[in-house]
């Protein structure tokens, strides 16, 4: 198994300099769900997901060598430009269980700062973008310190193992359009261990749009850490798993060939079973919002009435991903003006499938 511990990882504190790393990080889509897990943040079933754009994490960290003998992380931890206790607590006991992959962080001074293009914690993958942007400035600072991860793809694989520690769906946000995390005989190379990038879309696929209707900026009230928890006892969780699976070689084939119809029919159908597995754990729970239903309903309306490509996914939220072409673009965001937005307070993030993360 992949073991990413290295004890000779240790600075030499008197030589070294104050510093800082920043990456820009996106959010993405799963368009095949992973909703269970076991062992230490491995997926019960692959994944596949966009990399978004627009919806996006931006984390510095700021370092210096400490001063005499300390032991611990020491950390400060700014969100929006504010310090914040309780996502500073997170991110340090995060750094704390990594400390034998980066030894030299309890060397360190550290400073974080992070913000967000998007509300976090309402079902828009912000620990996706969130995890994934530390992890890429963990694996820059090894780098500056010890120049250990010149090579790119190896450079990727260790960030996406680091992500998947901090939040899963992480580990697909370092590559860019389409990502892979699980093991599957159909993808070479695919793991459960990190994420790789899906190489084989076609043209179709490439900028294709997600904008993202925020019916509700609240955060929402059963996080994503505690939803995969109820999947344990969940009585509908073995078929999942085995629907995933399915449902994947069906959306790869979808996918390779530009089947639009296809890949709309799987991804809707991922997104409304991802709520039902939520409503029927125990306790069962909902996040969708009545207006969350309003748009899905319009949309099957619209879609119903011109024909076009145009379809839904959902994440942990209520919030509504409208996914489409790029050479349909003018007609649907004219209707999503005119009929959608009323439904969303006009509260709209407009995205494309990226080109992943950026070092700042």
């Amino acid at each position: 198994m992949l073991d990413y511990k290295n004890p000779k990882l240790i600075i030499e504190t008197s030589t070294t300099e104050n510093g800082s790393v920043t990456w820009k990080s996106p959010s993405n889509i799963a368009l095949i769900k992973y909703w269970g897990k076991h062992g230490v943040q491995l997926p019960n079933n692959p994944s596949i997901s966009f990399t978004l754009e627009n919806a996006h994490t931006k984390t510095t960290i700021n370092y210096g060598p400490k001063k005499g003998i300390d032991f611990g992380i020491e950390l400060d931890f700014y969100f929006e430009g504010e310090k914040n206790p309780q996502f500073e607590a997170k991110i340090k006991s995060f750094l704390e269980s990594i400390i034998e992959v980066f030894p030299f962080l309890k060397q360190l001074e550290l400073k974080l700062e992070s913000s967000n293009s998007f509300p976090h914690s309402a079902g828009i993958a912000s620990s996706a973008s969130a995890m994934s942007a530390l992890a890429l400035c963990l694996c820059t600072l090894e780098d500056q310190l010890f120049g250990t991860l010149s090579n790119d793809l190896e450079f990727r694989k260790k960030a996406s193992y680091i992500a998947r520690l901090g939040s899963g769906s992480a580990c697909r946000s370092v590559y860019p359009t389409l990502a892979v995390w699980g093991q599957t005989g159909e993808i070479e190379e695919s793991s459960d261990l990190f994420a790789i990038p899906y190489e084989e879309s076609h043209e179709v696929f490439h900028g294709f749009h997600d904008d993202i209707l925020i019916v509700s900026r609240d955060e929402k009230k059963v996080s994503s850490r505690a939803g995969h928890g109820l999947m344990e006892q969940n009585l509908y969780a073995g078929n999942r798993y085995q629907q995933a699976r399915q449902r994947l070689h069906n959306l790869l084939t979808a996918l390779k060939t530009g089947d639009l119809e296809t890949f709309g029919r799987i991804t809707e159908g991922e997104a409304l079973t991802l709520h039902a597995l939520m409503m029927t754990s125990n306790p069962p729970y909902i996040l969708m919002h009545p207006n969350t239903l309003n748009i899905i309903n319009a949309l099957h309306e619209y879609r119903r009435e011109t024909n076009l490509p145009v379809y839904f996914s959902l994440d942990a939220g209520p919030n509504i991903h409208l996914l489409y072409p790029d050479n349909i673009k003018e007609e649907v965001q004219k209707f999503t003006k005119e009929v959608l937005a009323p439904f969303c307070n006009n509260d709209i993030l407009m995205d494309i499938a990226g080109q992943g993360p950026l070092e700042l």
